[in-house]
C-alpha cells in the first residue's frame, strides 16, 4: 500500500519555501537537474543522516530509493542528525542526471514512498535549480521533548526523554534566556571546535500536560550542542544549578561545568528557513 505524502509540520511557524533562488554558486553540475525533497523520519533505527561504514543511514536509504527512479547523486540535507534523532521536516536536495528521472517531480513523493521503509517518508518535492539544502539555509529549528511522569510511558518510548523528578520550569525558562544571542558555546561542545561561536535566535519552553518541549532556533549548531543545552536546563530544573550560573558556564568554556548530553531519542529536527522565506 502506497503512503501519501503528509502535510509539512509547522514548527516555529517556519514557512515551507518555494525554491525560486537563482544563485549560480549553488547551481547543480552541468547535465544535472536539482530537486528539493522534504523528508521526515523516525530516528530510532537509523545511525543518523550521514552515510556510515556500518549501520543504516537516512542518506543511504533515501539514495537507494532515488537510484531506482533515476541516475541520482547522494542527497544533501539541511542538517546532519546523529543516531536516534528524529526529523519532522528535513529539507534535502538531490541532483539527477537530465532525462533519467522515470516520473514527474509532482509524482516523485508517491514513487519514492512506495520504495521507502515505514520509518522514512518524503513529504514533498519541487524543482530547485539554485537551492542548496545546507548552504542556502539561514535558520534551523530543533525540539527536545521531555516526559515528566512518575513512570515511563510505553507509547512515548524512543520519542521523549522520561524525567521522573519534578522540574522547576520557571527557573529553566530564566536560564534559557541566557543562551539566546551570540555566544561562545565551547562549554556545550562535545569536542574541540575551531570556531565555537554560534547565535541562538530563540529558545522557548512549551508545556503540553506532562510533556515539556524545548524549542530552539539558530543559524547553525555545534555537534551535540542542543542536547548539552537541554542537559544544562535540566540541572537548573532540578535545582543543581541556578539560572545565573549559565553566563559563567559559557564564559569559562569548560564542558565539565555544563549538563550532560541528554539522550538523542528526545531530539527532533523541526524545520529550516531559507533566505527567501
Amino acid at each position: 500500500m502506497r503512503r501519501k505524502p503528509q502535510h509539512v509540520p509547522v514548527c516555529f511557524k517556519l514557512q515551507r519555501v518555494q525554491d525560486t533562488l537563482a544563485d549560480s554558486f549553488y547551481a547543480p553540475p552541468p547535465g544535472y537537474g536539482r530537486v528539493r525533497l522534504d523528508v521526515q523520519w523516525d530516528g530510532r533505527d537509523f545511525v543518523g543522516w550521514q552515510s556510515q561504514a556500518r549501520g543504516r543511514s537516512v542518506q543511504d536509504t533515501l539514495h537507494a530509493a532515488l537510484s531506482h527512479l533515476g541516475d541520482a547523486r547522494r542527497p544533501v540535507a539541511a542538517g546532519r542528525t546523529d543516531a536516534g534523532v528524529h526529523a519532522l521536516c528535513m529539507p534535502t536536495h538531490v541532483d539527477v542526471v537530465d532525462g533519467t528521472l522515470r516520473t514527474s517531480i509532482e509524482r516523485l513523493p508517491w514513487a519514492l514512498n512506495a520504495l521507502l521503509p515505514r520509518d522514512l517518508v518524503v513529504l514533498g518535492a519541487s524543482a530547485a535549480p539554485g537551492f542548496h539544502a545546507r548552504f542556502s539555509c539561514r535558520q534551523r529549528a530543533y525540539v527536545y521533548r521531555l516526559l515528566r511522569a512518575p513512570h515511563r510511558a510505553p507509547l512515548e518510548e524512543g520519542r521523549a526523554l522520561h524525567v521522573a523528578r519534578a522540574l522547576d520550569v520557571a527557573a529553566m525558562r530564566m536560564a534559557g534566556t541566557h543562551f539566546v544571542g551570540r555566544h561562545d558555546f565551547a562549554a556545550l561542545a562535545t569536542r574541540d571546535e575551531r570556531q565555537s561561536v554560534r547565535e541562538i535566535h530563540e529558545l522557548v519552553l512549551v508545556e503540553h500536560g506532562s510533556l515539556l518541549e524545548v524549542h530552539v532556533r539558530g543559524e547553525s549548531f555545534l555537534r551535540h550542542m542542543v542536547r548539552a543545552l537541554v542537559g544544562t536546563l535540566l540541572l537548573v530544573g532540578e535545582g543543581k544549578l541556578v539560572p545565573d550560573d549559565v553566563p559563567e558556564i559559557l564564559a569559562r568554556r569548560d564542558r565539565k561545568l555544563a549538563g550532560r548530553n541528554v539522550a538523542p531519542h528526545g531530539l527532533y529536527f523541526a524545520g529550516a528557513r531559507y533566505s527567501n522565506s
